[in-house]
């Protein structure tokens, strides 16, 4: 008995057809274990890139701790200075300075108002704290204005409105009252050694001194 033709064609049609869709699922199997692998490389790629974004943040967090470390170190420190070798600075690394209308061990400030602005006291809330070098006590007493002012060595300490940034010494010597200080918290002040001739001339020089420190109270400013 023969099948008629139109049969034939109908059931090649059906398995062609049935083909095709198991085809498609397969081709869907495959597209999905690529979105697979594609995924885990990205997660790679994303776990590399949490590594480094941690390592960046430790770096930042190790570089602020630095910055606080010098910001809030030690109320005085020791800084070399190319003209007058190892000096007092403080915690930011600006000059000290001593002011001598003060007097050692007393423990009170002659330098108040117009002579504060241009000379501003070092002052700290609580104790201060001494850095690396410096050989000098360090004492505080209070203000006529309530704050706290440090002393090294018996002299209260005090910075200079004209030096701008650390290794600035513009006030060494000026009026012949203030100085710079040694690590010890011994002024820094020149010389007196001379013959006769010279001590007759240091007292002409201190006369002009006592003149012109009438005019300004000796606070250079």
């Amino acid at each position: 008995m023969s099948i008629p033709r139109r049969t034939v064609l109908l059931a090649v049609g059906s398995s062609v057809a049935i083909a095709g869709c198991l085809g498609d699922e397969e081709s869907d199997g495959g597209s999905e274990d690529s979105t697979d692998d594609g995924t885990q490389i990205d997660d790679s790629d994303e776990s590399g890139d949490d590594d480094s974004e941690s390592e960046s943040e430790n770096e930042s967090e190790n570089d602020n701790e630095t910055d606080d470390e010098g910001e809030s170190g030690a109320t005085v420190r020791v800084r070399p200075h190319p003209d007058h070798g190892d000096v007092l600075v403080g915690p930011q690394g600006l000059t000290l300075y001593n002011f001598d209308q003060d007097t050692q061990g007393e423990m009170e400030s002659t330098c108040y108002d117009g002579c504060a602005e241009a000379w501003p006291p070092l002052t700290v809330e609580g104790e201060p704290t001494a850095g690396d070098g410096v050989a000098a006590t360090l004492t505080t007493f209070e203000r006529d204005d309530g704050e706290t002012q440090v002393a090294a060595n018996g002299w209260p300490l005090y910075y200079f409105a004209s030096d701008e940034e650390p290794g600035d010494a513009n006030g060494q010597g000026v009026n012949d009252v203030w100085w710079v200080l040694k690590p010890d918290g011994t002024p820094m002040r020149p010389d007196d050694s001379g013959g006769s001739g010279d001590d007759g001339n240091s007292d002409e020089t201190d006369d002009t001194d006592d003149s012109d420190s009438d005019d300004d109270d000796g606070v250079g400013y």
